[in-house]
């Protein structure tokens, strides 16, 4: 039998993205799928709606630009990639090693009424920003009302 290691830390991480996805659910038009790579390192992701776009903020420390993959198919965002950890120099005695690496995904469904051949996207200082438009008739249109 092995013997893992327990993180109360983890525990509650794990906790706080479960809680975070439920109530995502609820109160937003993008849902975030399970997750089908299990891993310790889970970006963090925002997801704004405005006017004429949604705009996704994912905070990708340490993450080098060539080591972020996105797609999407079927209205299905995928942020993927891999932290790469630093060579431990050998000799070296670490009395604490609180960095967490390896390879990540977040997935996300897009609603219908986006323009998924449009997408654009930004990564500058570990934050990778995503735009990503409506379609013309999902933006909300103002009627003038006349007064007779």
């Amino acid at each position: 039998m092995a013997i893992v290691r327990w993180s109360p830390r983890r525990s509650l991480l794990d906790l706080y993205n479960e809680v975070n996805r439920i109530f995502d659910t609820f109160f937003s038009g993008i849902e975030e799928e399970e997750d089908t790579l299990v891993t310790n390192f889970y970006p963090a992701v925002d997801i704004e709606e405005r006017e004429k776009d949604y705009y996704v903020t994912v905070e990708l420390p340490g993450v080098k630009k060539d080591d972020v993959k996105i797609t999407i198919k079927d209205n299905m965002l995928t942020i993927s990639g891999e932290k790469k950890s630093e060579k431990k120099e050998k000799g070296k005695d670490y009395h604490r090693s609180e960095r967490v690496y390896g390879k990540f995904q977040r997935t996300f469904r897009l609603p219908d009424m986006v323009e998924t051949e449009n997408v654009q996207a930004e990564y500058k200082d570990g934050i990778l920003h995503i735009t990503i438009p409506k379609k013309k008739e999902a933006m909300a249109k103002e009627i003038e009302i006349k007064v007779k």
